[in-house]
């Protein structure tokens, strides 16, 4: 009999309907929103809860999550998936930006670039991942990113570029 028969690992990941907080982000301005989920007053994404992170700090043009790597993150050669990079620097880029937009404004990822300095395995502890504005114009936004442990190694950095959407009217920078 194989190890994964005799010592199977399970995982149960819950969530609520996100359509809850996707109605909450249409009337809350990105700041506000990310604030709301930081206190527990909104439901975090669904992807947070099945990755394990979540915001630590939210302020105007930056945002930092918290993740404690795990051997469900592992990849087939035995290290955490470089996913779990790419989705924390994605998040946590994308929200700095959404803590700068408007009610009724969002945003997309256009461009994600990642850069992997370190490998990353279940018992490196707490990951921190933060986020911080580059530029933000009126329709084109660009945020940089670096993921650290608790004593400030670097694992991996990037930035992204992310398309704007403002409500009719909205204007913005350019």
């Amino acid at each position: 009999m194989s190890e994964q028969a005799e010592n199977p690992r399970t995982r149960t990941v819950t969530w609520r309907d996100p359509r809850e907080g996707a109605s909450a982000a249409k009337r809350l301005s990105g700041l506000e929103y990310l604030r709301a989920i930081q206190r527990g007053e909104l439901p975090a994404p669904p992807i947070a809860e099945l990755m394990g992170f979540s915001p630590v700090e939210v302020e105007e043009g930056r945002v930092v999550f918290a993740v404690k790597p795990g051997e469900h993150h592992y990849n087939p050669i035995g290290m955490v998936h470089g996913g779990l990079a790419a989705t924390l620097m994605d998040s946590a880029m994308g929200c700095a930006i959404h803590t700068m937009l408007p009610v009724g404004a969002g945003y997309t990822t256009l461009e994600l670039h990642v850069n992997y300095v370190k490998g990353i395995a279940h018992d490196t502890g707490q990951l921190l991942c933060r986020g911080e504005v580059i530029h933000l114009g009126g329709r084109v936004a660009t945020a940089q990113g670096r993921l650290v442990d608790d004593k400030g190694t670097l694992y991996a950095h990037g930035t992204t570029t992310c398309m704007v959407f403002r409500p009719p009217g909205a204007g913005g920078k350019e």
